[in-house]
């Protein structure tokens, strides 16, 4: 093996680890852009939780001024969408048991039909 070749294949490898270099480089900047937009969302969302605190506390408040029980209304609704979210996961249950079902139909029609 030569000079000439061993430059070669050093330079090729000088040019990979470059491209290498770079695409870390390039990656580097995207992490830190998207910790960028992680903090602020996170921001945001201290904020609009902070505001739906306000209004739940002056909507309660306004509620008790007018006679109304506003936490009885929150747990019923808490209870409502408890029992929505059950009937959610009873349906999707319901669907992937069909599918299953079905499945298992078509494997004993294919198996029906090869016995044949």
């Amino acid at each position: 093996m030569g000079l000439g070749s061993t430059a070669k294949k050093i330079q090729g490898l000088s040019d990979r680890a470059e491209a290498m270099y770079k695409q870390v480089q390039e990656l580097q900047q995207r992490i830190i852009g998207l910790e960028e937009e992680v903090d602020d969302t996170h921001d945001t969302v201290e904020g609009i939780d902070h505001q739906l605190t306000e209004q739940r506390a002056l909507l309660l408040a306004i509620a008790e001024e007018q006679g109304i029980d506003g936490e009885q209304i929150l747990a019923e609704a808490a209870i409502d969408e408890a029992e929505a979210e059950d009937d959610a996961d009873a349906a999707s249950t319901d669907d992937a048991a069909v599918a299953d079902a079905e499945d298992d139909a078509g494997d004993a029609e294919a198996t029906d039909a090869t016995a044949e």
